[in-house]
């Protein structure tokens, strides 16, 4: 098939690129020219593992291809699909500013049929929006063309988003049209051989279950972090917690580590739209406001556990970090709990020695040059000579760890494991003071 992509972020370009990797010739489309340019020239704007490689073979087959041309891009596929970013308005609601104008960019150029795909994390109600949209702009033109428009949700996890594509549990569209029931089942054709999950839904259901999938998983993982929070003021240890209702198969391990609050590109946005889609419809959303109100609290737990170590003092201070980016295998620091503790830490007057095994670039972009920023390059710099060290993201270099050592180069013995990686006994018995979460014993000073 000739599908377009318009969008070359992360899901325009995960996806196209999987789709080319099947056989598909694959169009994408991006209005940012430089970006364009880079992406012929070899360079992957992301860090995601396995995907510079993917797409670097399939535009050698001539497969995959790229393109800054909106009336190239309308014209070469039957299928257009919308992957531009959805970033939270000022009320929370999410911004269709950018999926709006591609729909007009298609009304805009379109000479015949075309299913017009909503890939974007959207609202429910988009796809009428969307609709509307086209249709307004073939008026104009005094056209009148036969489309379609459907949902099909992306569930792809930064760290893991081409397995999750190829390999995902399932694959949602939104659509009454037996026509464009027919070219999506041919679209995704060599994903499905093995294992029927194409599950076709009205429109409204699919987008709905975009964000009642993440609202669902932010959900688990801000109740453990509820959980982890009360077990450090009884004295328990909530991993062992968490070992104990993971254990029941209606509760299940996954999204139940407590930690220092979520972040990324999805979760914390896409429970804020929900919110506000529930307040649109006169519908008080108590626990969706819950979850995020917990997660904002979460974040600033790294930072005051450091106030407990130096006794409130930080001026001064220079505080080791390891990891920048929200989770592992991504360079992604959108609404990253590092984001909040480094920010409160110069509010404070201390200083920063960071490292990241992805996302430094992504960090200097941020924050550019600051005195009170170090980034270094590799872990066993960012603790020398720091006054504390903590562990922000679970990178897989941060799993083991000789607590000798550690305190030997800091120069006051205190970690903050924002991630719980360590047993606290192996700790402390290296002479550091440990906190972590939801560990109880572990937040008693020891003499």
């Amino acid at each position: 098939m000739k599908i377009t992509i318009f969008g070359t972020g992360y899901v325009g370009l995960v996806t196209g690129t999987c789709l080319a990797d099947v056989g598909h010739d694959v169009l994408c489309m991006d209005v940012d020219a430089d970006k364009i340019a880079r992406l012929e020239a070899g360079e992957i704007p992301i860090y995601e593992p396995g995907l510079e490689s993917m797409v670097l073979a399939n535009v050698s087959a001539g497969r995959l291809s790229f393109t800054a041309d909106s009336a190239e891009a309308v014209a070469f596929g039957t299928l257009q699909f919308i992957a531009v970013g959805t970033p939270p308005d000022e009320d929370g609601s999410a911004d269709l500013t950018y999926v709006l104008a591609v729909a007009e960019t298609i009304g805009r150029h379109m000479n015949q049929y075309k299913v017009i795909v909503d890939k974007s994390t959207v609202p429910v109600g988009t796809a009428d929006r969307v609709r509307e949209t086209v249709t307004k702009t073939l008026e104009a033109r005094g056209e009148r063309l036969d489309f379609d428009v459907c949902s099909n949700p992306e569930f792809l996890k930064e760290g893991a988003a081409i397995e999750d594509f190829t390999h995902g549990a399932r694959i949602v569209v939104g659509t009454e049209s037996e026509r464009v029931k027919g070219l999506m089942r041919e679209c995704y054709a060599p994903y499905i051989r093995q294992q029927e999950k194409l599950m076709f839904m009205d429109v409204r259901a699919a987008e709905l279950t975009k964000y009642a999938a993440n609202a669902m998983l932010a959900t688990k993982i801000s109740f453990m972090n509820e959980i982890a929070n009360l077990a450090e003021r009884l004295g328990a240890d909530v991993e062992q917690v968490r070992r104990g209702i993971g254990s029941d198969p209606r509760i299940g391990y996954q999204f139940i580590y407590p930690g220092c609050g979520y972040g990324g590109s999805c979760f914390p946005k896409d429970v804020q739209a929900l919110a506000r889609t529930a307040a649109d419809v006169d519908y008080r959303a108590e626990l969706l406001t819950a979850v995020e109100s917990v997660n904002q609290r979460q974040k600033q737990t790294l930072f005051a556990k450091l106030r407990q170590a130096f006794d409130g003092d930080l001026a001064g201070k220079t505080i080791a970090l390891w990891g920048l980016s929200f989770k592992p295998n991504t360079d992604d620091m959108r609404d990253a709990p590092s984001r909040t503790l480094m920010e409160a830490l110069w509010d404070a007057g201390a200083r920063v020695q960071a490292y990241d095994p992805e996302a430094m670039r992504e960090c200097r972009r941020i924050y550019g040059e600051r005195d009170d920023l170090v980034l270094v390059g590799d872990r066993i710099q960012a603790v020398k000579g720091a006054d504390a060290l903590v562990i922000c993201t679970e990178w897989k270099e941060f799993r083991t760890l000789d607590f000798a050592w550690l305190k030997q180069q800091l120069a006051t013995p205190v970690v903050v494991d924002g991630r719980n990686l360590f047993e606290p006994d192996a700790v402390k018995a290296a002479g550091l003071l440990y906190f972590a979460v939801g560990r109880g014993h572990s937040l008693r000073h020891t003499e």
